[in-house]
């Protein structure tokens, strides 16, 4: 079985399992008060072009997302985020638990737009209602699409006219960089956003996610709550080499590239067989429409994710390639789809 379900099915790059080795009977400081992770820091400073943000190592998306969301808002306030959110759909209520309410705002391929931002806002009148204090957007999207700069400069426009942060989840950014559309560079991000996060977990690491806080107001106080909210880890230096790995020359941005290649050459045979798209998408995440008889068949040797039902004999699926994925399993792939749709 080939799996296709996601992009953390595989190890780490060698890169890293390289330095994990090298580095394995080295003692230091623990809490991510190391060499190494200072290290990493410096490197993810000079990427995102900014001396002076602070940068914080955790483990995972969700980890990241309610630790951020939680430390930047005050117990009455809220964040707003498309109804695809990642915040929204697929952690468990873990925003709601740290007592901030997720409003869904009108979105459009996935991206919040900015007359759904001020809906919401202006909903939001006084006292009795919770107060929306910050956007939350993802990029890549839940559905693999990705903003532009002028899209993100138009948000960030938006939430300077109401007073709210913007927080960029960037658990796929990697992959929205690499992308063929895209016109962004992590220097506009930092510019940009408030607070956002570079993915390692999604992008060749074991584990980790890189924060980046670039607003002043945000910095203080950061490290008590990974503590408060469980994200402190131990032995901290295990993410620092990882990042100080992803972060050196090109390595993050040709992983990315990589697994958006194989994506890509999937969504273009599909296209070719006729075969119809839920969203046509540029990153590491494609969606394909089958037959359902024709995806009983694939489901035999390749594993994907249901996305949605299309018609009673119609499904949409999730198909996400990696760091890792041969270039030879997508040719067998799209060699079985080909005899198989004959």
């Amino acid at each position: 079985m080939i799996s296709f379900k996601n992009d953390y099915s595989e190890g780490a790059c060698p890169e890293i399992m390289q330095a994990m080795m090298k580095t394995n009977r080295l003692q230091s400081d623990g809490y991510g008060l190391d060499p190494f992770c200072e290290g990493a820091k410096e490197r993810i400073r000079q990427k995102v072009g900014n001396a002076d943000c602070d940068v914080h190592f955790l483990v995972g998306g969700t980890q990241a997302n309610l630790t951020i969301i939680a430390s930047a808002l005050r117990p009455y306030e809220a964040v707003i985020a498309a109804e695809s959110g990642h915040i929204n759909v697929h952690e468990t209520g873990a925003i709601e638990g740290t007592g901030h309410k997720v409003i869904v705002a009108d979105s459009a391929q996935g991206k919040v737009t900015l007359e759904g931002i001020r809906k919401v806002v202006t909903a939001h009148t006084d006292e009795h209602m919770v107060k929306p204090a910050m956007v939350y957007i993802s990029n890549a999207t839940e559905i693999g699409t990705v903003y532009t700069k002028a899209e993100l400069s138009s948000i960030r426009r938006i939430c300077d006219e109401y007073g709210l942060y913007l927080f960029m989840d960037g658990a796929r950014l990697g992959s929205a960089l690499m992308a063929s559309d895209n016109d962004l560079k992590l220097s506009d991000i930092a510019e940009l956003c408030d607070i956002f996060y570079i993915g390692g977990t999604k992008n060749g690491a074991l584990f980790g996610e890189a924060v980046v806080i670039v607003n002043e107001r945000l910095k203080k106080d950061f490290r008590y709550m990974i503590k408060h909210h469980g994200g402190m880890l131990a032995k901290g230096r295990l993410l620092g080499i990882q990042f100080y790995e992803l972060m050196n020359g090109t390595v993050f941005f040709d992983l990315a590239k990589h697994a958006n290649a194989m994506a890509q050459k999937l969504q273009d045979a599909f296209l070719q067989l006729n075969c119809p798209l839920f969203v046509k998408t540029t990153t590491n995440q494609i969606f394909p429409i089958f037959d359902d008889e024709i995806l009983a068949e694939m489901d035999k040797r390749y594993a994907c994710t249901i996305w949605e039902k299309v018609s009673d004999h119609t499904t949409a699926v999730r198909i996400v390639t990696s760091w890792a994925t041969k270039e030879e399993d997508v040719d067998r792939y799209i060699d079985d789809l080909r005899r198989i749709m004959k």
